[in-house]
């Protein structure tokens, strides 16, 4: 069995060594501590990364402009459905 490094993430973890990752992790209060910092600095870095859009890009409005068409089509879908089944003669 191969050894396994404490720093290693859990998704890289194969689950035949998944008992010895367990077994080399800290779990002293300070060891917690130190876990529950390394989360809050991944949900901080997914949220700067995916959800704080940038006020001087054009991504963030181009976003509002799609999801307002989308919303505006779904609205109207009814009576365009009602539209093309009706024949103009």
């Amino acid at each position: 069995m191969l050894s396994l490094p404490p720093e290693q993430k859990l998704l890289a973890v194969e689950l035949d060594q998944l008992l010895d990752w367990i077994m080399k992790q800290d779990f002293s209060p300070s060891g917690i501590i130190k876990a529950f910092h390394r989360g809050i600095f991944f949900i901080d870095a997914y949220f700067n990364k995916y959800m704080d859009v940038k006020k001087d890009r054009i991504g963030g409005v181009s976003m509002v402009l799609a999801s307002y068409i989308l919303l505006s089509y779904c609205s109207a879908c009814k009576e365009l459905t009602h539209e093309w089944r009706q024949k103009h003669h």
